[in-house]
């Protein structure tokens, strides 16, 4: 009996001390994982918070942490900024243009997207190649595109849009159209749902080819025509796949920087608050306000963010 419940002490003992290795060896593992995040994510978001409460300039970038307490200072110096604030419908400042172009790439990226799945989940020869023609906008290096865009948009009279236009006699003379205010703001937009389409394109396509043919045979059987179809039975099924792309987006759209950057440079009424916040901090070098102005960024997505998921909850509830 005594040798018994030794070797089961034993067992008992054993199994801890292996339990209790493979426990720090898990540790172990993750410890560089955990430190980058650190280091490349939570720290440089809290320092950033810390910052938008403090006076950070090139005085004293030398000894940032000994910087003058300024409380809610910046922020309201944003607040007041010119080009932060609504003020006229010429000048919509960099609030309104962020949510306005936010939204409307979005929409117009599910729009196409929706366009291209639809046409793609077809079967046509080459469509192997259209698909692959397709993705070229979302892989191609932002750089490289925008830099087309440029190209192509060129205010000089050799510039290959002005050149067709006043070939075709609907221009007189060449225009700069990245640099006309209320027209560069929608070739941003246009810019940025070619380029994203793509990505709602194959989430919606994936969902697409998972619908049951079934369901599409017995509404012919009934006389459904294609476009109760597409009402009844297509957008029912890719309602939360449109959810999900719409939010995913959103989120990457208001936080985008190069695009508008490569294009603009943020000017002609296309300044955002990604490029409002570059413009404070390395144009200005006040990066207490720049980062107040990320902060104010954050805020706003977080609070989408809630509207989203309390709108979610509750149709599901439903």
């Amino acid at each position: 009996m005594a040798t018994s419940s030794t070797s089961r002490r034993k067992l008992l003992n054993f199994k801890h001390s292996l339990a209790a290795s493979e426990a720090r060896l898990a540790w172990w593992l993750i410890l560089p994982t955990v430190l980058i995040v650190f280091g490349l994510v939570l720290f440089p978001a809290f320092f950033s918070i810390w910052i938008s409460f403090h006076d950070v300039g090139l005085k004293n970038l030398n000894d940032v942490f000994h910087a003058p307490w300024v409380g809610l200072d910046n922020y309201r110096l944003v607040f007041n900024d010119f080009a932060f604030k609504f003020e006229s419908l010429q000048n919509w400042g960099a609030a309104v243009t962020t949510v306005v172009y936010s939204v409307l790439s979005t929409i117009f990226v599910l729009l196409i997207g929706l366009l291209a799945a639809l046409l793609l989940n077809r079967k046509f020869i080459g469509r192997g190649i259209a698909r692959g023609i397709f993705l070229f906008p979302y892989i191609a290096p932002v750089v490289s595109v925008a830099f087309v865009w440029r190209w192509l948009l060129d205010p000089r009279p050799s510039g290959v849009l002005n050149h067709i236009l006043i070939s075709l006699g609907l221009l007189e003379n060449a225009r700069a159209f990245l640099a006309t205010r209320g027209l560069a703001i929608w070739l941003v937009i246009l810019f940025q749902a070619w380029r994203y389409f793509p990505f709602a394109m194959l989430m919606l396509l994936a969902r697409l080819q998972a619908i049951d043919e079934a369901l599409y045979e017995a509404a012919s059987v009934d006389g459904a025509s294609i476009w109760q179809k597409f009402l009844f039975i297509t957008l029912p099924e890719l309602r939360y796949v449109m959810g999900a792309i719409f939010l995913l987006r959103l989120l990457w759209t208001f936080n985008k920087f190069d695009d508008i950057w490569l294009l603009t440079g943020g000017g002609y009424g296309t300044n955002v608050l990604p490029v409002l916040t570059f413009q404070f901090s390395f144009g200005s070098f006040d990066f207490g306000k720049g980062s107040a102005t990320a902060m104010i960024q954050l805020v706003a997505l977080i609070l989408f963010l809630a509207i989203y998921a309390s709108t979610v909850m509750r149709q599901s509830g439903e």
